[in-house]
């Protein structure tokens, strides 16, 4: 694109959506710039809702950019507003009885909460939106007895805030781990330790089988007593537009290496994006801000400079519970090897390849993890080992 007449329709106004709006103005695009969001009001953070907004509840802190910036940037923000379907053969997406045309469509959907098949869910609340963390901290302006189901980073962010601000807090969790899909046992075993002290119940192996107004039900008989009862069993990519609209799906919209969909004119981004993994090339659903705006960035130099540079950044997680910050450099799969250093980090092996680097409350190790992954070619095992693993002597 030359960038002088063209219309870019960003679909999301999440981190991710709103960071290709501003990586097009960065790069010199200087056509039009649509960045609709199905939420009401200005773009915003959204991990902060499960730990500091629950504490503070300051809103305003949330906010990524003030109105006065769309106008400047000349970026017209369309808000409380939902895109029902995609007209690849004009180039058109519907909203109501309205029509927008475009030239370019990013799609920056984001995630929805799982809901898994459990009887009486309608009990339980959701901590995804910013008016699901209002709710959810007024609720928590008394004493509670709280039922987490799910122990994943969200679950465990909020068990953590929950104990500190004095409510008994129990958690449920289908696998035999918490995190189990995100870091080793290792590091699993330390914040497992941590919320046991901080006065939490850990249920593993205990998939939930029914929830009611006064509690959960456990698959072995128990019943555990909750007046407020979390969902925090996940999240499914919103993959409906993009599949009403013929584009490829699984577990989320495929793209190539450059987030480009089977539509040269549509490109996805962020959590419902699917993209083959630079190093090994499976395709992969990365669930982290930092990953969105990096495909952002990538996208957004694509269509103005018409490159095609394959997104190859080192994706990184963190998640902050109590006193410990988990820091997460590269991606390994379950059954990459994990190797305990003394500094407490944990590194993770595909074969001679290091895949990660998991890190608690260390962001020295955390930053040359990231340095070491991103070089074109990052030392092996045996290197690593006539080092002591030591990161920080490479």
């Amino acid at each position: 694109m030359s960038g002088v007449s063209e219309h870019v329709v960003i679909v999301g106004a999440g981190q991710g959506g709103l960071q290709a709006a501003m990586s097009l103005r960065t790069e010199g695009f200087t056509g039009r710039i649509s960045l609709i969001g199905e939420e009401p009001g200005l773009p915003y953070q959204r991990p902060p809702l499960s730990k500091a907004y629950l504490k503070t509840g300051a809103a305003d802190a949330l906010t990524l950019r003030p109105a006065a910036f769309f106008e400047k940037h000349d970026i017209t923000l369309v808000t409380g507003t939902r895109v029902d379907s995609i007209v690849r053969d004009t180039g058109h997406v519907l909203l109501g009885s309205k029509t927008l045309g475009y030239d370019h469509l990013i799609l920056a959907t984001g995630t929805r909460n799982l809901r898994p098949p459990i009887d009486g869910l309608e009990h339980a609340l959701d901590l995804r939106t910013l008016e699901d963390a209002k709710r959810l901290r007024k609720e928590l302006d008394r004493p509670r007895t709280c039922a987490v189901i799910g122990a994943g980073f969200i679950g465990l962010e909020f068990a953590a805030v929950a104990r500190a601000l004095g409510h008994k807090v129990t958690v449920a969790e289908a696998a035999q781990r918490p995190m189990a899909r995100a870091v080793s046992s290792p590091i699993a075993a330390r914040f497992a330790e941590m919320h046991l002290q901080m006065g939490t119940r850990l249920c593993f192996g205990q998939a939930v089988k029914e929830v009611d107004e006064t509690g959960i039900h456990l698959p072995d008989g128990e019943k555990i007593d909750a007046d407020l009862i979390l969902l925090a069993a996940g999240v499914r990519p919103n993959v409906e537009l993009a599949q009403a609209a013929g584009l490829p799906c699984d577990n989320g919209i495929v793209t190539d290496a450059q987030l480009q969909t089977a539509d040269p004119a549509i490109s996805a981004l962020g959590d419902c994006a699917v993209f083959p993994d630079p190093r090994t090339g499976r395709l992969v659903r990365l669930e982290s801000v930092q990953a969105a705006t990096d495909h952002a960035r990538t996208i957004a130099k694509r269509i103005t400079h018409g490159t095609a540079t394959p997104y190859a950044a080192v994706p990184w997680f963190w998640s902050d519970q109590s006193d410990l910050k988990l820091q997460i450099a590269g991606l390994a799969f379950p059954e990459d090897d994990c190797i305990e250093c003394e500094n407490g980090s944990v590194l993770r092996f595909d074969g001679d390849a290091l895949t990660a680097a998991e890190t608690i409350n260390n962001p020295k190790v955390h930053m040359k993890a990231r340095k070491i992954l991103a070089l074109q070619a990052p030392p092996g095992r045996d290197t690593l080992k006539r080092a002591g693993y030591d990161l920080t002597l490479i």
